[in-house]
């Protein structure tokens, strides 16, 4: 069971303080002297170190880890900070695999119940969440294409050549006959000797 109790009271600045990170280059370790540097003087802006550590942009004694660095890679950074998401807030995924601000009530709920605090307490940590939420992609990653049966073979003859139609492969047909001769009521042999003689030469 897995519920980051981290929050952070200037919310409407999490996505500045991850646009620094992002963009800027990965200190040798994260301090608070860095966050003045970057314009977050206040006391409460302190509360940033913890929420990073606990999304794992940040050890415990406070280096940027490999996380740190891929969401500064731009073009995945909202699936890096959907996966942190995910590992730091476990619990919340359990409820809903996509929550959003719609499920706010559940979220403060969780984390209400789960670290046993306060309503207002629930609050903060629930409006941190969503904070960081907002800054990633929790749409699934496409799934590849299942690969083409054994037994088919590719049609090029189709209107788009980058989409060839797959066809089943043509099997080997044995046809079967089954001829019923009604031979007469005689005691002529000479009848039945002329009848086989004509299957034999319109058949073999």
């Amino acid at each position: 069971m897995t519920l980051a109790s981290a929050y952070v009271l200037p919310t409407n600045r999490i996505p500045e303080i991850f646009d620094r990170i992002r963009d800027g280059q990965a200190p040798e370790r994260f301090s608070q002297q860095l966050l003045k540097d970057w314009g977050f003087t206040s006391s409460n802006d302190k509360a940033f170190i913890p929420l990073l550590k606990a999304l794992g942009f940040l050890t415990s004694d406070g280096k940027p880890t490999q996380r740190y660095n891929d969401y500064r890679d731009h073009s995945k950074a909202k699936a890096v900070m959907a996966q942190a998401l995910r590992e730091a807030y476990r619990d919340l995924f359990l409820i809903k695999e996509s929550p959003t601000a719609a499920d706010r009530a559940a979220i403060e709920g969780k984390f209400k119940s789960f670290h046993n605090v306060s309503d207002n307490l629930a609050a903060l940590m629930a409006k941190t969440f969503l904070g960081v939420l907002a800054l990633a992609d929790l749409s699934p990653s496409p799934k590849q294409a299942p690969p083409s049966p054994k037994n088919a073979v590719v049609d090029d003859n189709t209107d788009d050549e980058n989409e060839p139609r797959v066809l089943p492969r043509a099997t080997k047909t044995t046809l079967h006959y089954n001829i019923q001769v009604h031979l007469p009521a005689t005691k002529d042999v000479e009848v039945y000797n002329a009848i086989f003689k004509s299957l034999k030469e319109h058949l073999f």
